[in-house]
């Protein structure tokens, strides 16, 4: 490529990415609603009834666009090539009038659902739930709570319990055990939760360092389209990150962060206790090497604190984001995850964090 073609290439990239629509058009599997109601619309992607149904279930605030992010990088593809039934539950923008929502919402009412019409549209066959961050904390909660729900099995990317094995939220953990309540209080009075570009905010700075480098990165690349479009595509992700219903955010910046309650294995949600412990079907917990937000030592816990199933734990390469869609997970998390619903009870029962029992891979990024 001659210089005249390299700057042409720079202006038009320059153009796309600053004055026009993009690098790339927004990426969209198609997807069919089969389920509706309050904060559980139920997409199928895929031909009715393919094969073995997979459930994905997205963390509070997040868009489901994680599972679907690029063409080349869709998890939503690689499990419809793998030959399953796949669908998402969306819970969609939540506003002053969801304030009062807790977490018994998702545990008591929206996964149940989803779960139960997953497995309806297929024949009545057990559904294995694939959850990324807080979803599979979620997950857990919900199989714990309901063990009459046909889940097969739950494969969870990234699903912190440990919130002191956190680096990133001790400084809010310290600060929030003086100023959580009154702060909460005006949230909720104001806004009635968390509102979408506070948590959009929060999401950017557990990543400053990509967003300090962005300018050099994009220079760096600007006759790379493809790589640029990646980045665009995660860019788009954050936009997209919802706002928090007002008692929802309330347990988990108090119950789940600050008092670390998940690190003993139980939740207390208003009169009762739900134990991770009672959990029954085999899961599979997998902890990204370069991740900020659910580091390996916040997700590990998983092996004990499960102590009522099989749970097979496994260290991936990849940030937050990177382990569930990064440009080398088909090979790495993919792959565990591709082994894991072929046979959820195969293997040694529990990963303990051996070296030479664990995978050991590069770190990843996803659009620098």
């Amino acid at each position: 490529m001659g210089l005249t073609d390299i700057v042409a290439t720079a202006a038009r990239n320059a153009w796309s990415l600053f004055a026009a629509d993009g690098i790339a058009p927004p990426h969209r599997t198609p997807s069919v609603i089969v389920g509706d109601g309050r904060h559980r619309t139920l997409r199928r992607f895929g031909p009715e009834d393919a094969g073995p149904p997979v459930l994905l279930v997205t963390p509070l605030a997040a868009s489901p666009t994680c599972f679907d992010l690029m063409p080349e990088q869709s998890l939503v593809r690689h499990l419809l090539d793998l030959g399953r039934s796949v669908f998402l539950v969306e819970y969609g923008e939540m506003t002053s009038e969801d304030r009062d929502l807790g977490l018994e919402f998702w545990i008591d009412d929206v996964l149940p659902e989803a779960i139960e019409r997953t497995s309806e549209l297929c024949g009545n066959r057990e559904v294995d739930i694939v959850a990324w961050s807080i979803g599979g904390t979620l997950s857990m909660l919900t199989a714990a709570a309901h063990p009459e729900l046909p889940i097969r099995s739950l494969a969870a990317f990234g699903s912190p319990l440990d919130y002191s094995a956190i680096p990133v939220m001790a400084p809010a953990r310290l600060v929030g055990r003086f100023v959580a309540e009154p702060a909460l209080d005006l949230l909720d009075t104001v806004f009635g939760g968390v509102p979408a570009p506070i948590v959009r905010a929060a999401y950017r700075l557990t990543a400053i360092e990509r967003e300090i480098n962005r300018p050099w990165f994009v220079a760096s690349h600007i006759t790379d389209a493809e790589t640029l479009a990646r980045m665009e595509r995660v860019d788009r992700f954050q936009d997209e990150i919802y706002g928090y219903a007002g008692r929802v955010f309330r347990q988990l910046a108090t119950s789940v962060t600050i008092d670390n309650e998940l690190a003993g294995g139980r939740l207390r949600l208003g009169d009762r206790i739900v134990d991770l412990a009672d959990v029954r079907v085999p899961v599979l917990a997998l902890g990204g090497t370069e991740d900020v937000l659910a580091p390996v030592a916040a997700v590990e816990p998983v092996t004990k604190l499960l102590g009522g199933t099989q749970v097979r734990f496994v260290r991936v390469p990849g940030t937050h984001l990177g382990m569930l869609t990064g440009s080398t997970a088909r090979d790495t998390s993919w792959a565990e995850l591709a082994d894991f619903l072929d046979d959820p009870h195969a293997g040694p029962p529990v990963v303990t964090g051996a070296p030479d029992e664990q995978v050991e891979c590069e770190p990843v990024t996803i659009g620098g």
